[in-house]
This record gives C-alpha cells, sequence and structure tokens, in this order.
C-alpha cells in the first residue's frame, strides 16, 4: 500500500511540473503571434497607407493631407 501511495504521489508531482511547462509554452506561442502580427503591421502599414492616398487622390474633389485627415 505504501509502495502505491509513493507511486501515485510521484505521479501527480510530474503532473503539476507539466502544468507549469505547458503555460509557459502557451506563453512563448502568444508571444510568437504578436512579434509576428506587429511584424505584419509593421511592414504593410506604409503601403497600405499610400495605397489609401492613391486612391483618395484618384476621386474627384479627394485630396489628403500629411496627417491623413
Amino acid at each position: 500500500m505504501i509502495e502505491f501511495y509513493c507511486k501515485f504521489m510521484a505521479f501527480m508531482t510530474a503532473e503539476r511540473d507539466e502544468e507549469g511547462a505547458t503555460a509557459v509554452e502557451y506563453g512563448l506561442l502568444v508571444a510568437l503571434i504578436a512579434a509576428v502580427i506587429i511584424g505584419v503591421v509593421v511592414t504593410l502599414g506604409t503601403e497600405i497607407s499610400s495605397a489609401f492616398t492613391s486612391i483618395t487622390d484618384k476621386l474627384p474633389g479627394g485630396t489628403t493631407t500629411t496627417t491623413g485627415s
């Protein structure tokens, strides 16, 4: 009976250690996704802005300002 208790406690301790590792893995995954999103926005932000400026300039009476408003 004591042997079973020792094995059970060892199993429960190992399970708790994996939960911490899983939380770290999810945290790293969220950080990676956030970095990719920020990179895409920074890279494509100027291209999207210039596309809207080009479209606005081609509209009748369309003008743009340096602030975009």
